[in-house]
């Protein structure tokens, strides 16, 4: 059994490592949400970019094959900006 621990102006609960790795939370920004009968710790989801990267890259690896002509000529041609006048 865990028991408030006073810290400071606050109070904390020590968790036995077990259940750290269990959950998932070491090393981890954590969330605390109010729930019906206590309190729930989770780690907070990444929202950031950080695996945008490895997303885009899997992405490239996989269509490595694929060239989309149609796309890419309307992209890098300029002719229809011959008759502008800036």
């Amino acid at each position: 059994m865990t028991m408030l621990t006073k810290i400071g102006n606050s109070q904390g609960v020590r968790i036995p490592k077990p259940l750290i790795q269990q959950a998932h939370l070491q090393n981890r920004d954590l969330e605390f949400e109010v729930v019906e009968n206590g309190l729930l710790i989770k780690p907070v989801q990444n929202t950031k970019r950080d695996s945008w990267k490895a997303n885009i890259q899997a992405v490239l690896d996989k269509n490595k094959n694929f060239k989309d002509e149609a796309v890419l000529d309307e992209l890098l041609n300029d002719s229809d900006l011959e008759d502008f006048t800036w």
